[in-house]
């Protein structure tokens, strides 16, 4: 918690400072909107640019039910300067909308309090720590409500079990008041967050299930409590403490479990989030090098990785050859073969040998951080059937308090010792916990199992929409295409090709044009002086002998022999044509046939010249395909396919990709395209496994069958108990056990999605 108080200190001391005349609060060559957003970097992004709205992310203890997730929201938009509040009653995470310069994080922090919870920045220790008091204590008040629970079972036994005249009065007596001694902790201590849940739902003019369970075990608790003083009064001489306090253990045993889901879902954002190293080494101009924060990295600089530590940027791979473990970002467990030309991700760690890495994306813009922010909008995110399902639960409960009641008064005048055990178990049985978990469970766990597959979730809504998805179309380069050309075949005129194709090689290590990076092998540079890249041609050198040697465009190395050449090397007379394709990706044909065998369809559009387009279809087995599409293009067939009825799911990686991403029904991006591509985007593919595909629009329907059926048990349920409950034949502790149970089936259920 150190970083939290420190960062609350500091802003509260700005903000004192901020109102004296005269009087700075950052050092000189600061100014305060800068030395904010340092302070709050860890856990906030800037959307609209730095003079926007910030929005930030937080983890919150106290949660324990859907209805608190309006009482927290609506604390926050009382504050000024608070633009926007989301909270995940699932997650425990709230996104916040807000302005820094009109209100501190410690009036956001203390709004909370105000109502109850907890709060700390979303970075790893201090989240970590609240995880474990919040843990800790739950484990407590399990431990203490089931021990307990047993002693109050073993004293209550006899009464069950023995036989009329059996059992003395003063011995049943003293067995009772040792029943009511040992739930008065389970009362005051694991039950108190049902009962600050309520009186927190109440104040906010709100009903969530925490109001109804809170009144079932106060009325269970008084009424028993009534009967043990006085037997022979209006509450009868009946006492439930045995049914109360496995009631009490059965709800916790619920809650623990959700709290595990919870956790396990924290800690995996923050195993990617803590992936990056303290710092790298740079290399210098002069051969030198030093060891720098990740965060002072920028584009074009080099950095070399030693076996066993990790990739501080996203970049390219210019010297060295090892494996390189990405489990950690993509899911995959087997370690990959990484080499020249090859890019590699912030995150992932070096197993074997020295890479030399050229930095491409450093900081916010690097894969890791963007699988962060992904996984915390997705975590912070209630689609909108989760809202809908909020106002059920809210209705159905302000209906059960209403029967409950209507309950209680008809027996009391049927049969007035039995009219407070049946309003309790109407109260118990119907409890809404079900019903509030069924979505939430379900959309976590499924957006878990595909991320462990290498396909991060930025909507969550996006489950439901891919449930009707028919048509699938793909992008060509970098997409369904590796992003390195293969060198497919060479020929030469006037020389030995394959000694002519060396020097080229060493010639293409020279240059950073993805052609030549295609081309070179990492063997060493060679003996060239006098290089020349030429904007659009190539680049050029001299040899040890003098002589002038060309690799680029053919036109510009020679007379162009063949329409298959996309390079060409020599000097004068001497010849060398290459041929550079595109290669598919290595699961590309099978997720074709896979997504083409669940009856979609599939199609390629593509903005590459319809020669290359359709050599790619064709290997790949896709009868529909466009090339030469511009963003225009792309757009205008998209919206056409939209028009016949066709629900497309769009899959592309480019910045000319971003507008027909923005306009499908379902929108993925491949995790090293562009960012622009990403933000539009409703999910990250960050394995760039295509095969994630099929399995994530098998596993949707998956996610909607297991939601119904959630639902479905809700619904069974109280219809089966409610008649049970209002005619009597339902005690309080069974009501206990189904309510209990229907909870964990829900969660369980969802459970099954992992697999």
């Amino acid at each position: 918690m150190k970083f939290v108080n420190a960062l609350i200190q500091v802003m509260r001391a700005a903000g004192r400072a901020g109102k004296m005349a005269g009087v700075s609060a950052t050092p000189p060559g600061l100014r305060a909107a800068d030395a904010d957003a340092r302070l709050l970097a860890p856990f906030t992004a800037w959307p609209d640019g730095p003079a926007g709205a910030a929005l930030s992310q937080f983890q919150v203890a106290g949660m324990h039910c859907a209805a608190c997730s309006g009482i927290i929201e609506g604390a926050l938009l009382k504050l000024p300067g608070v633009e926007g509040a989301t909270v995940n009653a699932a997650s425990a995470r709230l996104a916040l909308r807000w302005q820094p310069a009109r209100v501190a994080l410690a009036d956001v922090l203390a709004a909370l309090q105000a109502v109850g919870y907890r709060a700390v920045p979303d970075v790893a220790a201090p989240a970590r720590e609240l995880r474990r008091q919040e843990s800790r204590q739950a484990l407590w008040r399990l431990f203490v409500a089931g021990f307990l629970m047993m002693q109050v079972m073993m004293l209550a036994t006899p009464a069950y079990v023995a036989e009329a005249g059996e059992l003395s009065p003063d011995l049943d007596q003293l067995l009772r008041w040792g029943s009511w001694v040992m739930t008065l902790p389970v009362m005051a201590f694991s039950a108190g967050p049902f009962f600050s849940g309520a009186w927190r739902q109440l104040r906010a003019r709100r009903l969530g299930m925490d109001v109804p369970v809170a009144i079932g075990i106060a009325v269970t608790f008084v009424a028993s409590t009534g009967a043990l003083f006085d037997p022979s009064g209006p509450l009868g001489h009946e006492v439930y403490f045995d049914s109360l306090t496995m009631f009490i253990a059965l709800l916790l045993l619920a809650r623990w479990f959700e709290l595990g889901a919870r956790h396990r879902a924290a800690e995996a954002l923050e195993a990617v989030a803590g992936a990056l190293p303290t710092a790298a080494e740079r290399l210098r101009d002069d051969g030198t090098s030093e060891r720098v924060p990740p965060e002072s990295l920028r584009p074009g600089d080099r950095i070399r990785v030693a076996a066993g530590e990790a990739f501080a940027a996203d970049g390219c791979i210019v010297e060295g050859q090892g494996w390189v473990n990405e489990a950690l970002l993509t899911g995959e467990s087997v370690p990959v073969v990484k080499s020249m030309g090859d890019a590699v991700v912030a995150g992932s760690l070096n197993l074997d040998g020295v890479l030399v890495v050229d930095v491409q994306r450093v900081g916010a813009d690097t894969t890791a951080q963007g699988i962060v922010r992904l996984m915390q909008q997705a975590q912070s995110q209630r689609p909108l059937a989760s809202g809908v399902l909020d106002r059920v639960a809210a209705g159905f409960t302000a209906t059960v308090l209403l029967l409950a009641l209507a309950a209680g008064l008809a027996w009391w005048w049927i049969e007035p010792s039995r009219a407070v055990a049946v309003a309790v178990a109407v109260l118990i049985v119907t409890c809404p916990c079900a019903l509030t978990l069924a979505a939430p469970a379900a959309w976590l766990t499924a957006s878990g199992a595909l991320a462990r597959r290498g396909l991060l979730l930025a909507d969550l809504s996006a489950l439901e929409r891919l449930c009707a998805v028919d048509t699938v179309v793909f992008d060509k380069t970098g997409t369904l295409s590796e992003e390195r050309l293969q060198l497919r075949r060479w020929w030469a005129e006037g020389a030995e090709a394959d000694a002519l194709l060396a020097k080229a090689r060493s010639l293409a290590g020279l240059s950073r044009h993805p052609h030549a990076q295609a081309l070179a092998d990492g063997s060493g540079a060679g003996d060239w002086s006098e290089v020349r890249e030429v904007a659009g041609r190539g680049v050029e050198a001299r040899d040890a002998a003098g002589r002038l040697w060309r690799l680029g465009a053919p036109a510009w190395v020679g007379e162009r022999p063949d329409s298959d050449a996309r390079l060409g090397f020599g000097s004068g007379d001497c010849v060398l044509w290459l041929d550079l394709a595109e290669a598919p990706r290595a699961d590309a044909a099978e997720a074709v046939a896979a997504l083409q065998g669940q009856g979609r369809r599939v199609r390629l559009l593509s903005g590459d010249q319809p020669a290359a387009v359709a050599r790619m279809a064709e290997h790949l087995g896709i009868a529909d395909w466009r090339g030469g599409a511009t963003p225009e293009s792309k757009l205008a067939a998209l919206r056409e396919w939209q028009a016949r009825g066709e629900r497309v799911l769009m899959v592309g990686d480019g910045i000319n990709d971003a507008p027909v991403l923005a306009a499908a029904d379902v929108r993925v991006a491949m995790g090293q395209g562009a960012m622009l591509a990403r933000n539009a985007a409703d999910a990250l593919l960050v394995s760039n496994r295509l095969m994630a595909l099929p399995q994530a629009l098998v596993l949707a329907k998956k996610t909607r069958r297991v939601l119904r059926q959630n639902l479905a048990w809700s619904a069974l349920y109280n219809l089966a108990c409610v008649p049970l409950a209002l005619a009597g034949w339902l005690p309080p502790l069974a009501a206990g056990i189904g309510m209990a149970s229907s909870s964990l089936f829900v969660v369980l259920n969802a459970q099954r999605l992992n697999r």
